[in-house]
């Protein structure tokens, strides 16, 4: 999953694609080097972020949603917690939502989604974007997780929604510990019974273990993908799609054999 921030303060290429001609090749440029989904996001999620309004989100990704729909078939997702945003992006081409409140900030998510019988990520977050970082805390991270996951991967069954991906939340709401935790026993989350998503890229846990800053952490994030693809997750989310899908090829054939990867279907949107 190619990462696309139509966003002035992203933490990692805030600014870079916010006019819509820049947005929109960068979104071919990802298809081309092998991305498998573009996900854009008009709002920066990053910790201590603030919210964007409806409306100004709605501006800046509606636009690029219609023009990438039209020129390529690689599957859309709207990296969004709105659920009229969400509405607004599946009507413009998208056929995934990556909620990364797990359905905790608008009640009509789910209600959405499966209305337009389209796909959902559903990914854990403690907090909000703002507090998420000032001083998390959990008993057992992992089980914590999976509960919250399991909970809210419920909610989205019983309201119809036809395709269900989990995301334990790298980066949101967890310490360096937490999100080291996360990803050796990223096995665990197989229980669910959901395709499992993560989102490594670039993140401050890798630069906490490096010491380096965003714009070094390239190698870092290649060892971090390693180890979730062969700790079991089967989509990875992430800034760098040319170099991250060759690490990907030589994780996959690096795998037990006895692995299997779940079959993703996603269709236009209703």
């Amino acid at each position: 999953m190619g990462v696309l921030n139509v966003t002035p303060d992203s933490f990692s290429d805030g600014g870079k694609f916010l006019d819509l001609d820049a947005a929109v090749r960068r979104g071919i440029e990802l298809v081309e080097e092998g991305a498998d989904f573009v996900d854009v996001g008009g709002e920066s999620t990053r910790p201590g972020s603030d919210a964007v309004p409806m409306e100004e989100e709605l501006r800046r990704i509606i636009p690029v949603i219609q023009q990438l729909a039209k020129r390529t078939d690689v599957p859309l997702s709207v990296d969004t917690y709105k659920s009229a945003v969400a509405a607004a992006a599946l009507d413009a081409g998208a056929v995934l939502v990556n909620d990364i409140s797990g359905l905790t900030f608008d009640s009509r998510m789910a209600e959405t989604v499966a209305h337009h019988g389209s796909s959902l990520v559903i990914m854990h977050i403690k907090g909000t974007p703002k507090t998420m970082q000032q001083n998390p805390t959990y008993e057992n991270v992992v089980l914590e997780v999976k509960q919250f996951l399991h909970d809210q991967c419920e909610i989205a069954r019983r309201a119809g929604v036809r395709q269900v991906l989990v995301d334990p939340g790298i980066g949101f709401g967890k310490k360096l510990n937490h999100n080291v935790e996360v990803i050796r026993r990223l096995s665990e989350f197989d229980s669910l019974g959901y395709p499992i998503l993560v989102g490594p890229s670039r993140k401050s846990f890798i630069g906490m273990i490096l010491d380096l800053p965003v714009t070094e952490r390239l190698e870092g994030t290649a060892a971090a993908v390693t180890a979730c693809i062969l700790n079991g997750a089967h989509v990875i989310r992430v800034h760098d799609v040319k170099e991250m899908k060759r690490v990907a090829a030589v994780s996959d054939a690096l795998k037990p054999l006895n692995s299997q990867s779940p079959v993703l279907q996603f269709g236009q949107p209703a």
